[in-house]
């Protein structure tokens, strides 16, 4: 699970990318799943694009693709969103995750 401040840099990182993915009035299909998956081996992280004819909510696309390639939502943003999964070895170095707060004592 990501923290929010790995969250953080992946997006930084994203900002820039263009989406590698398009899902249009198909769907989430094998092909496209092959596809991502793919894409994930190469880059890491991916934007993907929900086309107008696509009719499923941008959330309910973004968890269904993340759970099919084993990857986790960076970003949900607009009719895009960011998906990551780590090389062996990793390429993208994240920051170390958020310490859990402390409890206070009373």
């Amino acid at each position: 699970m990501l923290s929010g401040k790995q969250k953080r840099h992946l997006r930084a990182l994203g900002h820039s990318l263009k989406p590698v993915i398009h899902i249009g009035k198909k769907e989430i299909e094998e092909t496209l799943i092959k596809e991502a998956i793919a894409a994930l081996d190469c880059h890491e992280l991916i934007k993907v694009k929900l086309l107008e004819s696509c009719l499923l909510d941008k959330n309910e696309a973004a968890g269904m693709l993340a759970g099919s390639c084993n990857a986790e939502i960076a970003q949900v943003l607009g009719k895009t969103f960011l998906l990551y999964r780590p090389a062996t070895p990793p390429v993208i170095v994240l920051p170390k995750a958020d310490k859990p707060a402390r409890e206070k004592r009373a």
